[in-house]
């Protein structure tokens, strides 16, 4: 098939009308190999990526228990504790195979139909980087190996490891606009609030995951979409081309998702004579070097830190003074 038709068949169309579409496809394929997690229904805007996995807790200094995560369910969620580092989502020998969705957005894949939607997901943002659903239908379908291992090394830290228990949200439900507003300039809450007035964008435009196979992974992969915008503000990166391909390297480096990859190397492309140039001699090195020399950007509890200067937030991370773009 062409890319053209793949793009048509699946990816052309609205987001809404591009789930419909999937669905449909997806009935008329045949039955689909999935794994039997527990899940619960949506609460609010807020998909549950849930599973039946237990491993012990680390104390940290940083973050104290405020309950038992297994028995916390005062939120309606399950508090249900993440798996350890490398251990298989190995269904029992008994369970039949489903098509049941493993979390609220979760639309199960086979590995033909993950490769039909990647190369029209790939074909279409190449032609169109304004095509923000389709780069987050080829970050899901290439992503499951780069998920697994930043998910080992959250689950190592101490702060990561909260993160991925509590799987806090960034949204317009979750975050308190009036109090970030307020809190001193230079702090990560007034920088964030800052940003996203400066540059018109919301919270509220980052897309649910619908294609990655794991329901803990489908978190890792949620949180990095929404926290794309506060890597920005860290890093001091505008939204301009030059501020997104920099981001783009260190979030290449540091998770190793091939869509970031693509995206590093093609942006580019579209550079200008002087844009070039400066992305050659100055953003470049400084995005490879902080994305290789800082701690991984991943393992932030950002709603933790709110109050905290970015500079105290630059240096605990490794962060050198992001240039001038």
């Amino acid at each position: 098939m062409g890319v053209r038709f793949i793009t048509k068949r699946f990816l052309y169309h609205h987001r809404t009308t591009h789930i419909h579409i999937a669905q449909g496809y997806l009935a008329s394929v045949g039955p689909i190999r999935t794994q039997n997690f527990t899940y619960v229904t949506n609460n609010g805007n807020n998909p549950q990526y849930i599973s039946a996995r237990k491993i012990p807790i680390k104390t940290s200094s940083n973050f104290k228990q405020q309950s038992d995560p297994e028995l916390d369910n005062s939120d309606g969620r399950y508090r249900d504790q993440p798996k350890a580092p490398n251990e298989k989502n190995t269904p029992p020998e008994d369970e039949a195979e489903t098509n049941e969705p493993m979390y609220t957005t979760h639309l199960p894949t086979n590995f033909i139909q993950k490769a039909i939607l990647t190369v029209g997901a790939a074909g279409s943002a190449l032609l169109d980087p304004r095509r923000h659903d389709m780069v987050a239908v080829l970050g899901e379908t290439t992503g499951y190996s780069a998920l697994s291992h930043v998910y080992n090394q959250m689950i190592q830290d101490d702060e990561g490891q909260r993160v991925l228990m509590e799987r806090p949200r960034i949204n317009g439900s979750t975050l308190d606009f009036p109090y970030l507003s307020t809190l001193p300039e230079g702090t990560l809450g007034h920088a964030y609030i800052k940003f996203l007035e400066d540059n018109k964008v919301t919270p509220d435009s980052r897309l649910p995951v619908q294609f990655v196979d794991d329901p803990e992974l489908a978190y890792v992969m949620q949180r990095y979409r929404e926290g794309h915008d506060l890597y920005h503000t860290i890093l001091g990166m505008p939204t301009n081309m030059l501020g997104e391909v920099a981001v783009k390297w260190v979030e290449a480096i540091q998770t190793g998702l091939p869509m970031c990859f693509g995206a590093a190397v093609f942006g580019p492309l579209r550079f200008k004579t002087k844009q070039r140039q400066k992305y050659i001699s100055t953003i470049l090195p400084w995005a490879i070097h902080t994305g290789r020399s800082a701690k991984l950007l991943m393992n932030m509890y950002f709603e933790k830190r709110w109050e905290q200067s970015i500079n105290e937030i630059r240096k605990e991370f490794g962060i050198e003074p992001p240039p001038k773009v």
